[in-house]
C-alpha cells in the first residue's frame, strides 16, 4: 500500500528514525515505526483490522477515515501528497510478537498451534529466519491476519535489508563519480540531482544500465571494447561513455524497421536534398527517413570533455545507430558528419564502433573511406574539381556552383575552407544553423 502524508513536515519525520526519536521520543518512535511497517505491508487499511494496534473505521463526519492506535488514536486519511520512503525497517518478528501479546499467546503456544518447532518461531521473532509462504498461511489461520500481510512484511524487510547492504557496499565507490560528468548530465536532464552521494551514484549507474562501477570498468574500459583505442575515449572515458550512452538510450526509443542496405543507398540522395530545406524540422525528417531503413539517428548535446563530432555502431544485427553532436550546428559540418557516419554503417563491420573527432581527419583506411564517401555524396568529384580549377571563389560563384549540384552553399564554403582555398572566416554567412 502506498503511504503519503498531508505535509512535508510529517513526511520528513516519518521517513527518518532519527527525526521520529527527536519529535516523539525513542519509545513512541519505535511504536510508530512498527505501525508504519504494518501499513506498508498491507494491501489496504481493511487488511489491518486484526493486526496489532486497533485499526478501525470511524463514523459520522469522519466516515471513510481509519484510525490506527499507537499509544493513543492517530488519524489516517488519503488526502496527502508526500510519500513514505523510510530509512528504517522493522523485523517481521517484532510485529508477530505484538500480535501474540494482544492475544495472550506465547511463542511455545503458537508453535503448538502451527505444528512447528519452538526454535523456528523464536528464529522468526529474532529475524534469523524469514516468513515463508507456508508459514504465512499458518499464521493466517492461527491469528486471523492475512497471509499476504505477513509475506509483504517479509518482502519489505528483505528488500530494505538488501538495499542497506548495497548502500554500504556502494559507499566505497562514490569517488568513482569524479570521472563522470555528473553536473553536465544533470544540466541536460539525463539524470536527476541527488544530495546523497550514494543516491547520486545509483542514479548514474541506472543511467548506464549497470549494477556497479566494476561493471562499468568491464563494459567501457576493457581492452575488448571496440572503441577502446580511440584517442578521445582514452583521454576522457567518463565523458565519452556518457555521451555514447545517451545516444543508446535515445535510439532505444526510436522504432526502426529492419535494416535495408539497398533502401539506404537508394534514399541517400533524397536525404541529400534536405540540405536545401529550411532547418526548423530537419532533425525530425532525417530521423523519420532513416528509421524506415533500420537506422536510428539521434542528436546529443556535446559534453565539454568529449570532443566527438559523431559516432556510429550497430545496436542489433538489424538496427544501426548514427549519433550526431549538437555542438557543431552549421550545415557544412553537420552534413559531412552525417554522411561520414552513414559510410561506416554501409561500408564497415557490424562489430565495430566508430568515434569521430574530426570527420576530415584521415586516421585509418576506414576513416579515409568514410571521408571519401561523405565528400563524394555531397559534391560529385568531377563537378568539384572543375569548380576548383576555375579558381573563382567569390560569393556569387559559390552560390551558383551550389545551385548547379543541388547542395546548400554553406556545404561548399566548408569544403573550400577545409581545402584552404578560402580563408576560414570567409563567407560564413552562407552557412546555416542546422541544429
Amino acid at each position: 500500500m502506498d503511504i503519503i502524508f498531508s505535509s512535508k513536515k510529517l513526511e520528513k519525520e516519518f521517513n527518518s528514525d532519527t527525526e521520529l526519536g527527536k519529535v516523539y521520543g525513542n519509545q513512541r518512535a519505535k511504536a510508530i515505526m512498527k505501525k508504519m511497517t504494518q501499513l506498508a505491508a498491507a494491501d489496504s487499511l481493511e487488511q489491518l483490522r486484526n493486526t496489532p494496534g486497533r485499526c478501525h473505521a470511524l463514523k459520522g463526519d469522519l466516515a471513510g477515515v481509519f484510525s490506527l492506535d499507537l499509544d493513543g488514536p492517530s488519524l489516517m486519511t488519503n488526502t496527502s501528497t508526500n510519500q513514505f520512503r523510510p530509512n528504517y525497517s522493522v523485523v517481521p518478528g517484532e510485529i508477530l510478537i505484538d500480535a501474540l501479546e494482544e492475544r495472550s499467546i506465547s511463542q511455545s503456544d503458537l508453535a503448538l498451534r502451527m505444528g512447528r518447532p519452538i526454535k523456528t518461531i523464536n528464529e522468526i521473532v529474532q529475524g534469523k529466519t524469514g516468513i515463508t509462504a507456508d508459514t504465512a498461511l499458518q499464521l493466517e489461520r492461527v491469528l486471523n491476519i492475512p497471509a499476504k500481510f505477513w509475506l509483504n512484511l517479509e518482502s519489505n524487510y528483505q528488500n530494505f535489508s538488501a538495499k542497506e547492504r548495497e548502500r554500504a557496499r556502494l559507499m566505497n565507490f562514490t569517488g568513482w563519480l569524479k570521472q563522470i560528468p555528473v553536473s553536465a548530465m544533470i544540466k541536460f536532464g539525463w539524470i536527476s540531482k541527488r544530495i546523497d552521494p550514494v543516491a547520486q551514484l545509483q542514479e548514474v549507474l541506472s543511467f548506464y544500465g549497470i549494477a556497479s562501477p566494476e561493471v562499468w570498468n568491464e563494459q567501457w574500459l576493457s581492452p575488448k571494447v571496440a572503441f577502446r583505442n580511440s584517442e578521445t575515449f582514452e583521454k576522457e572515458p567518463g565523458a565519452a561513455s556518457a555521451w555514447l550512452r545517451r545516444g543508446e538510450i535515445l535510439a532505444q526509443q526510436i522504432n526502426c524497421k529492419t535494416f535495408d542496405a539497398k533502401g539506404v543507398r537508394e534514399a541517400i540522395f533524397e536525404i541529400r536534398e534536405l540540405t536545401l530545406k529550411e532547418h526548423t524540422d530537419i532533425k525530425v525528417e532525417i530521423t523519420k527517413k532513416c528509421a524506415t531503413y533500420g537506422i536510428a539517428v539521434v542528436f546529443v548535446p556535446g559534453l565539454s570533455k568529449a570532443h566527438i563530432s559523431g559516432a556510429s555502431k550497430w545496436l542489433t544485427p538489424q538496427k544501426a545507430l548514427i549519433q550526431i553532436n549538437l555542438r557543431h550546428g552549421t550545415d557544412d559540418h553537420f552534413w559531412l558528419t552525417f554522411f561520414h557516419e552513414m559510410a561506416h554503417i554501409l561500408l564497415h563491420g557490424k562489430k565495430e564502433v566508430f568515434l569521430d573527432v574530426n570527420p576530415t581527419g584521415e586516421q585509418s583506411l576506414k576513416e579515409h573511406e568514410a571521408n571519401s564517401f561523405a565528400s563524394d555524396i555531397l559534391m560529385p568529384p568531377k563537378n568539384l574539381e572543375a569548380f576548383v580549377s576555375s579558381r573563382k571563389f567569390d560569393k556569387r560563384s559559390i552560390v551558383c556552383f551550389a545551385q548547379e549540384i543541388g547542395i546548400a552553399p554553406g556545404v561548399v564554403v566548408g569544403k573550400l575552407q577545409r581545402r584552404e582555398l578560402i580563408d576560414s572566416a570567409q563567407y560564413n554567412d552562407l552557412k546555416r544553423q542546422v541544429i
